[in-house]
């Protein structure tokens, strides 16, 4: 069994990037923007009432505070104020996934913050000081081997570990930085095949080629991908030809 998870409500204003929507008819786990590198109000609401209509799990996808860089920049935050940070972001989404009649049931760093937190001990343990601040014990989604999952461990969330069919992994088991060529994967027949490999044979080829072990409990396909949604849909399909239970973690 595996879960399939997607960024979503990653817009603001006028401005769309994700087809919320139709990914929302594939995935089971919805990672939302929380209004710091994406999101506004109402699209987070609109997510939420999508997602609890169909029975996909919320999860808030907290990331640092910029907008204008799609969270996606290196950013040097006190620990103290990434922590009421990040809970704020949890508890923005929370009211509006409670008005929809569901919850939200895990969080997801963003970006930047993500890789950070692979290596990075007090930017971990700021965001799991976060999500305890938010209240609730709520499953952390991360990198296997990250320090963000034990530091979660440590303090009682469940560490849930995240595989991602679109990016290129190290052989160290950690992503090609964004700013290095072909750091995503953007032929779907390329995407679908590693998807059934992190599921069934639980890894994937490095960049260079080294075999990485790598067993999750949850797949990304990002929602920014041109055709996300299609390439969702032939993911799904294709674990489950496989033999893959396809369901959510939370």
């Amino acid at each position: 069994m595996i879960d399939l998870n997607a960024d979503l409500g990653e817009g603001f204003g006028r401005w769309t990037l994700t087809d919320d929507e139709a990914l929302l008819s594939v995935v089971t786990s919805a990672n939302v923007a929380c209004g710091f590198h994406a999101g506004d109000p109402s699209m987070m609401r609109r997510v939420c009432d999508l997602a609890a209509e169909r029975g996909v799990r919320i999860g808030a996808q907290v990331s640092y505070r910029d907008l204008a860089g799609f969270g996606r920049r290196a950013m040097d935050v006190p620990p103290d104020e990434l922590a009421a940070e990040v809970a704020y972001q949890i508890g923005a989404l929370r009211v509006f996934a409670e008005a929809a009649g569901s919850a939200v049931t895990y969080v997801k760093p963003h970006g930047a913050l993500y890789n950070r937190t692979v290596h990075d001990e007090e930017q971990a343990q700021a965001v799991v000081a976060g999500v305890t601040l938010a209240g609730g014990s709520l499953p952390v989604l991360g990198l296997p081997g990250s320090r963000l999952l034990a530091a979660a461990a440590d303090a009682g969330l469940a560490p849930t570990r995240e595989a991602f069919a679109d990016r290129a992994y190290t052989a160290h088991g950690t992503l090609v930085s964004r700013r290095e060529p072909h750091a995503v994967v953007e032929d779907p027949d390329t995407v679908v095949r590693r998807a059934v490999r992190f599921a069934v044979d639980g890894g994937v080829d490095a960049i260079d080629g080294t075999h990485v072990p790598v067993t999750a409990q949850s797949l990304c396909v990002h929602g920014d991908t041109p055709g996300a949604a299609r390439i969702a849909a032939r993911v799904r399909a294709a674990l489950e030809a496989a033999g893959v239970t396809v369901g959510a973690f939370a």
